[in-house]
C-alpha cells in the first residue's frame, strides 16, 4: 500500500518540481513534499531523493516578496495555513540533507514573527469564539486578519520548524492554546470539523516540542478525547464538514503516533 502511494507521489511531481494533481495547489505540494522526505529519511532511494530535491527547490523558488507562501505557487499574498506546512517540508528535507538556503528560512522565519499578535487588539475580527489578544497568530500579517486556535498552533510550530525554540511568541502561543483547548474541542470536536484536526495536528507538535508542563496535560485531553469519538465498529473518526472520514482518520492517527516518535522528522 505504502509503495502504491509513493509510486502515485513520485508520478506527480512535474518537471519544475511541483506536486500536483487535478488542480491541487501548494497545501498538497508541501504535503507531498513533507511525504518523500520521510520516504526518503528511512529507504534513502536515490529516485525519491532526486524527486524531493526538485519539490524543494520549487519551494524555495516561489517564496514570495513577504517570506511566505499562498495557495498558488509564486502568489504576492501569503497565508500562516500555507507557511506553516511548506515550512515543514523545509525542515524535513534539510534533516536529511537536502539543501535549503539559510535565507529563505530567514525571510519564512520574519513572516511568522510578523503574523503573531503582541498586544490585545480593538481591530480585526474573531473567529469561532476565539480571542484577537497576545499570543495568538495571525491568517496573515495584516493586523486586520483572524486569529484563531489552529493558526495559533500553526505559529507555533512552524517556528519550531524554522529553528525557533525559545521566544516569548512561543511561550504566549502555548499558553493560548493551553487556555482555549476545553472550548476549542467543546466547538469542533463531534463533528470531527476540518478546523478541529487541523489545529490539533499542529497543536500536539506544538505541546510536543515544548515539552512538560505545556504537554501532558495537552495530550492527556486529547488522547482520551479521541478515544472517546473513534468509530467502534470501523475504527474511523468523523470529518463531517471537510474532506471525510479518510482525512479525520489520517490526522487522528499522526496525532497519536506522536509521542512514539515514528516519523523521522520527530526521532
Amino acid at each position: 500500500v505504502v509503495e502504491k502511494g509513493l509510486d502515485f507521489v513520485l508520478s506527480c511531481v512535474q518537471e519544475d518540481g511541483y506536486i500536483a494533481r487535478s488542480g491541487s495547489r501548494m497545501y498538497d505540494h508541501a504535503f507531498a513534499t513533507l511525504f518523500l522526505a520521510e520516504i526518503c529519511g528511512m529507504t534513502h532511494r536515490d529516485d525519491v531523493r532526486a524527486k524531493l530535491q526538485k519539490a524543494i527547490d520549487f519551494i524555495v523558488k516561489s517564496q514570495n516578496a513577504e517570506g511566505g507562501w499562498r495557495y498558488e505557487p509564486y502568489s504576492a499574498e501569503s497565508d500562516m495555513s500555507i507557511v506553516v506546512c511548506q515550512v515543514l517540508a523545509l525542515r524535513a528535507a534539510r534533516n536529511i540533507g537536502i539543501r535549503v538556503p539559510k535565507s529563505t528560512v530567514d525571510r519564512a522565519a520574519r513572516y511568522v514573527v510578523d503574523s503573531a499578535t503582541t498586544r490585545a487588539s480593538g481591530g480585526g475580527f474573531t473567529w469561532a469564539g476565539e480571542g484577537d489578544g497576545p499570543g495568538t497568530f495571525r491568517y496573515q500579517k495584516d493586523g486586520a486578519s483572524r486569529s484563531t486556535f489552529p493558526l495559533t498552533a500553526a505559529g507555533v510550530t512552524a517556528l519550531n520548524g524554522l529553528g525557533i525554540y525559545s521566544d516569548d511568541l512561543i511561550k504566549k502561543g502555548l499558553d493560548y492554546l493551553s487556555a482555549q483547548l476545553d472550548g476549542f474541542n467543546r466547538r469542533y470536536a463531534r463533528s470531527g470539523h476540518y478546523y478541529f484536526w487541523y489545529g490539533h495536528y499542529y497543536g500536539v507538535q506544538a505541546m510536543y516540542t515544548a515539552g512538560s508542563p505545556y504537554w501532558e496535560p495537552y495530550f492527556e485531553k486529547l488522547r482520551a478525547l479521541l478515544l472517546q469519538t473513534q468509530d467502534p465498529q470501523d475504527g474511523s473518526w468523523p470529518n463531517q464538514i471537510g474532506p471525510g472520514p479518510a482525512f479525520g482518520t489520517a490526522v487522528g492517527v499522526l496525532i497519536l503516533e506522536i509521542p512514539y516518535r515514528f516519523l523521522p522528522i520527530f526521532q
